[in-house]
């Protein structure tokens, strides 16, 4: 059964957010209050909480209920993943800016989306997709390496080059656009944003590291790599995008080869032997 609730304390009005933050989560208790605290925390006053729970059962919905508070809207029913559930946000987001985290990613500190906000200020209406970098945290909680590169057409139009947590939508692109097409399981992303971005430009902001995002969720997980690249190649046919052939067999050829590495190895050793390839291999 649907559970809905509107918070008891709006956090704005909804004539004056300039940020929805948008989370969709199931069974995401062991990680989800850290990501609503580092959004709580926010020096930013005008911004929304946007939450959509796939019917959890480790107590989420408890957790939403503690935090009602400080979220905009809440939801907990069974849907049919992801992007169905963040166009389910959609909905109710107000502001001019939209960006989407997972239950295990967080914002990395109290100012950013303040100082973000200013970055986008300055930008021209014909701009609606902003990013900055984001840092990889690894299993053991601490950070890894930060991704994030300056905007480049022609690389997008090859692969994501865009590192989605914490990037910024402006409203009119989902309004121009549409949502998100559910039919992905993962690069949905990739496919919205081509929509925009095979022929228009995005901002890069080169000095704020937005969000902090935890290896092994459904895009970094161990096994996804090669869902991923047939989901991508799938939005580059629909967007009527050439495929680069040679690339794209070889890219499969080492997916299939580093699954076969897994079983025999282990996952261990085998992040530790693509590791030294990468680092001793020129390719």
């Amino acid at each position: 059964m649907a559970h809905q609730r509107q918070a008891g304390i709006q956090v704005n009005s909804p004539d004056h957010v300039a940020v929805s933050i948008i989370i969709a989560v199931f069974n995401g208790r062991a990680t989800l209050q850290q990501c609503i605290d580092s959004i709580r925390q926010q020096t930013l006053a005008n911004k929304e909480l946007i939450v959509i729970d796939g019917g959890s059962q480790d107590g989420t919905v408890d957790l939403l209920r503690a935090n009602a508070a400080w979220i905009s809207y809440w939801e907990s029913e069974p849907d049919r993943g992801i992007y169905h559930a963040w166009n389910k946000a959609l909905a109710h987001a107000h502001g001019e800016w939209i960006c989407f985290l997972g239950a295990d990613d967080f914002l990395c500190d109290p100012s950013v989306l303040e100082r973000t906000v200013v970055q986008l200020q300055k930008l021209p209406q014909d701009i609606r997709v902003a990013y900055g970098r984001i840092m990889l945290i690894g299993e053991d909680g601490e950070p890894t390496r930060s991704i994030g590169q300056p905007w480049a057409r022609e690389t997008f139009r090859q692969h994501m080059s865009i590192p989605h947590v914490g990037t910024m939508h402006r409203r009119t692109l989902f309004e121009q656009n549409g949502d998100f097409d559910e039919s992905f399981q993962i690069a949905g992303d990739y496919e919205l944003l081509l929509r925009e971005l095979k022929t228009g430009d995005a901002a890069f902001i080169p000095d704020i590291i937005v969000a902090g995002q935890r290896l092994g969720g459904i895009s970094t997980a161990a096994g996804n790599n090669l869902k991923i690249k047939k989901e991508v190649w799938r939005a580059q046919r629909m967007h009527g995008l050439p495929l680069q052939w040679g690339a794209v067999l070889k890219e499969a050829a080492d997916e299939y080869l580093q699954l076969a590495l897994r079983k025999v190895l282990g996952e261990k050793a085998t992040g530790k032997l693509l590791a030294w390839r990468k680092n001793h291999v020129k390719r």
